[in-house]
């Protein structure tokens, strides 16, 4: 169920937009600074122990790809924007919205650690464990660590919006489009956790739905849409990206699936079984539940034992199905579908292309990983 960097998005815009991309993404690396600087002058004057969580709040958020704050600044610049210090606000506040469910997510999963070092709830483990604590008393201090820090980043999302210089109507409906992010993400995440409860196969639509509401709102929709609005888009622009933002983020989400699968361990950051020995429910296995093949490897998928010869064969099987091909195949469906959404008038014809450069990078790097 955790939730993954959408990286080659994230590696196209560094490209396509190096005229301004790292200079934006400087003023979203001040906005954090600054914010985290005055929340941990605060924290201190309580205890010192609340700084302490600050801290590791602080190391969870930095050396991310800042994938969401992108797009914010994206649309933002194409629109016409001109207060970038706001916008930069912004942009830092889906940052937080994203540490926030990424925290949260690892006390979901029971992981202590992510991107091969612990994160808030392993630190704290660790700590309690150094103290001399018992392994279930360390472990529920590194649980309970982790659901405070979330929180105090999700209430930094919504600090950060309250900053932001704009018309008290303007910041109204940012906050809502971020309330509408949690919301949604939040509804996404009950579905994901259902779905590991049952050995039965949700349909592809309830796999769409939960991609959907998992990712596409917060990590596509949401950042877009924000930046179009601060910028004082028109409706029909906002619009349109709030829909190529839906069937964006479905389409980066299933081509993330074939990965966790398929792709290189130096790539993704994980196993190459490790998806497969979750059972993580997705396109790719909807389509091989339904084929003949899927007998041979159903017992395999999910085996907190799988072995990588195990996982070779149930790879092999996948292929062999055309689970593989029609996984891909329908991520590619869906981003021609968040393409056909920018052909609206008033949509700057950069930004346009921009967005269908960056989607279909995704997709083609997906075909042959």
């Amino acid at each position: 169920m955790s939730r993954r960097e959408p990286e080659d998005a994230v590696n196209f815009l560094n490209g396509d937009h190096a005229l301004h991309g790292n200079a934006d993404l400087e003023l979203v690396e001040d906005a954090l600074q600054r914010f985290f600087v005055d929340s941990k002058l605060r924290a201190v004057s309580v205890n010192a122990t609340y700084l302490g969580l600050w801290e590791a709040l602080e190391r969870a958020t930095a050396g991310g790809k800042r994938a969401r704050p992108r797009l914010v600044m994206l649309a933002y610049r194409q629109l016409g924007g001109s207060d970038f210090s706001s916008a930069a606000e912004l942009a830092a506040s889906y940052e937080f919205l994203h540490s926030a469910l990424i925290i949260h997510d690892d006390v979901i999963d029971r992981d202590f650690v992510r991107r091969g070092i612990p994160n808030v709830s392993g630190h704290y483990r660790s700590k309690a464990s150094r103290a001399g604590a018992p392994s279930a008393a360390a472990e529920h201090a590194g649980v309970s660590a982790g659901v405070l820090a979330g929180d105090l980043a999700l209430s930094s999302a919504y600090r950060l919006l309250r900053a932001i210089a704009a018309p008290a109507a303007v910041r109204q409906r940012l906050n809502e489009i971020l309330d509408d992010a949690i919301f949604s993400s939040v509804g996404g995440e009950v579905l994901d956790i259902e779905f590991s409860r049952t050995s039965e196969m949700p349909s592809l639509e309830d796999i769409t739905k939960a991609a959907h509401q998992k990712t596409s709102v917060y990590s596509f929709e949401a950042p877009l849409q924000a930046g179009a609005v601060l910028a004082g888009a028109p409706e029909p622009v906002v619009n349109a990206l709030i829909s190529f933002g839906r069937y964006a983020g479905i389409a980066y989400q299933i081509a993330d699936d074939v990965l966790g699968v398929f792709g290189k361990e130096s790539r993704t950051g994980k196993t190459s079984w490790g998806d497969l020995r979750e059972g993580k429910r997705t396109a790719l296995l909807s389509c091989a539940a339904t084929k003949p093949e899927w007998s041979s490897i159903a017992s395999l998928v999910g085996s907190q034992d799988m072995t990588a010869a195990e996982a070779e064969y149930v790879r092999s099987m996948l292929v062999a199905c055309g689970a593989k091909d029609y996984a891909i195949n329908l991520a590619t469906e869906n981003a021609h579908l968040a393409v056909m959404h920018l052909e609206s008038d008033g949509l700057p014809e950069a930004l346009r292309s921009s967005l269908e450069r960056m989607l279909f990078s995704v997709i083609s790097d997906v075909s042959s990983p």
